[in-house]
């Protein structure tokens, strides 16, 4: 059944016949857009009218129109482009009856091209004086209304190229993105990382404990895994000789969607030859530190209701620590299975079939009582053996040299001195295999290739990986992640 049309939509529609019969595509063609408006703005804007008058600036913008204002032979428009918006002056007299009378034809959402000289109004403000007018691209559809229109999350996160025309917040959150990635880059390049690409096609499930996405490929007739890290493949670059290597693409786990969590998001994994934990910490520092000077230009940010403040050290604590100060239970004490689940059960933690051991309990102890009261930033360091299989034990072999970073109650980064020590790893994935039998789902596989990749030696590492989606929900202020997402994963309609 076709959609029914409103009466703005039938009017116009009915105005493409009109551009035809004036030799006018409605959907245009190339523009020859040479002027960005902001660079316009800070090149041009604090200029006086004077001044302006006297320097001729001639100028060729492109962008939607946001409004406009008819008054008979005259018309004030504003354009939007990229980056910034602008106020055009278009006459009659000037453009001519046959241009005007196209200009005529105009509804808010056009695309359109302006082409003039710059010079103020009475009020001040910054303008084009029209001298040549171009329909670009005609826009079938009403715009949303600035105050009341597309402002529910769930519609704009559906319709967000909508969302981008007409909510600037949303914009501003979109490009300051990107500009957040590139000074990812621009810093790990500065440091000597080698950016790479590995396959997203995996045949085995390793680098992480998630749950994967599972496809076929009809040639080799095998089932595979969207990759639910990039760890692995990464590692075996240090095998390979590339001491410092990176990759910053998309990961995929098979998991719930919530306001931290899309089943397909963006990491940063970093590993680094004849390291360890510690350059871990100085990386991670450093890469905040310089974000916060070159790209945001602030050192405090508000986000899940507190305020985290960057521009101190930031310091380290044991997991076992932690769990201490909120609950007195000290897991470096020997504990045994069964008396580490009677304190479960007594502290309403909850406990999963699977686990077999006390170091699962530390873990859900430390999700329970600890995580959500890291205002941060903070590392939390020294893991139990049992939740990182691809990290080196510390001297009390229960125990891992292991950090996760914290702010505002929320996890945002994975580090370790990764296991490089083929025997050491087969053991820890035999362990692995044993959870999967006892019903955990993300438990790894044997990575038989990694372990051969091992044993032609790997140097002492560290490594890292970075929750690019997280980072840029707090170094943007939001509080969800599809606000930072372009087009996120959603649930179905009603």
């Amino acid at each position: 059944m076709e959609e029914k049309l409103t009466d703005q939509e039938e009017a116009r529609r009915a105005k493409l016949a009109k551009y035809e019969e004036m030799g006018v595509d409605p959907f245009g063609t190339r523009f020859d857009k040479k002027d960005d408006i902001a660079s316009l703005r800070k090149l041009w804007g604090e200029k006086s009218a004077e001044e302006l008058a006297e320097a001729k600036v001639f100028v060729s913008v492109a962008g939607r129109l946001l409004a406009i204002r008819r008054m008979g032979k005259a018309s004030f428009v504003r354009l939007k482009d990229q980056n910034d918006s602008i106020q055009g002056w278009v006459a009659k007299d000037v453009l001519g009856e046959e241009t005007y009378n196209l200009f005529k034809l105009a509804d808010l959402g056009d695309i359109v091209g302006l082409e003039g000289t710059l010079m103020k109004t009475r009020t001040g403000e910054l303008t084009i004086h029209v001298e040549k007018y171009t329909h670009i691209t005609k826009c079938l559809h009403p715009l949303p209304e600035k105050f009341h229109g597309l402002t529910d999350i769930e519609e704009r996160s559906r319709r967000r190229f909508l969302d981008l025309i007409v909510n600037d917040s949303s914009r501003k959150v979109a490009l300051l993105r990107s500009q957040i990635v590139k000074g990812i880059r621009n810093y790990c390049d500065s440091l000597g990382f080698l950016e790479v690409e590995t396959s997203i096609l995996s045949p085995i499930l390793g680098g992480a404990a998630a749950k994967p996405f599972i496809t076929h490929h009809n040639s080799l007739d095998k089932d595979f895994y969207l990759r639910i890290a990039t760890e692995l493949n990464l590692k075996k670059c240090l095998v390979g000789g590339i001491e410092r290597v990176y990759e910053i693409g998309r990961i995929f786990r098979n998991e719930g969607i919530d306001a931290k969590h899309n089943p397909e998001f963006t990491t940063i994994e970093l590993y680094q030859s004849y390291a360890d934990l510690s350059d871990m910490k100085k990386w991670l520092e450093g890469l905040i530190h310089y974000l916060c000077a070159e790209v945001l230009h602030q050192n405090v940010f508000h986000w899940n209701n507190v305020e985290i403040d960057f521009s101190k050290p930031f310091p380290s604590k044991d997991m076992a620590d932690l769990i201490f100060e909120k609950t007195g239970i000290d897991f470096r004490n020997e504990i045994s299975f069964e008396e580490a689940v009677a304190l479960a059960k007594k502290h309403n933690v909850p406990l999963e079939k699977s686990w077999n051991s006390t170091g699962y309990i530390m873990q859900a102890f430390f999700d329970t009582f600890v995580e959500p009261t890291l205002v941060g930033p903070m590392f939390v360091c020294t893991y139990p053996i049992e939740v990182s299989p691809l990290t080196k034990k510390t001297d009390d072999p229960r125990f891992v040299d292991r950090f996760e970073f914290f702010c505002g109650g929320c996890e945002f980064a994975n580090a370790y001195s990764e296991i490089n020590n083929p025997f050491d790893q087969k053991e820890r994935f035999i362990e692995q295999l044993k959870a999967r039998e006892r019903g955990d789902e993300e438990a790894n596989d044997m990575d038989l290739n990694f372990l051969e990749a091992l044993e032609y030696g790997m140097p002492p590492s560290g490594g890292i990986g970075l929750g690019v989606d997280r980072l840029v929900m707090l170094l943007t202020e939001q509080a969800n992640i599809r606000e930072v997402l372009l087009f996120p994963t959603m649930k179905d309609e009603k």
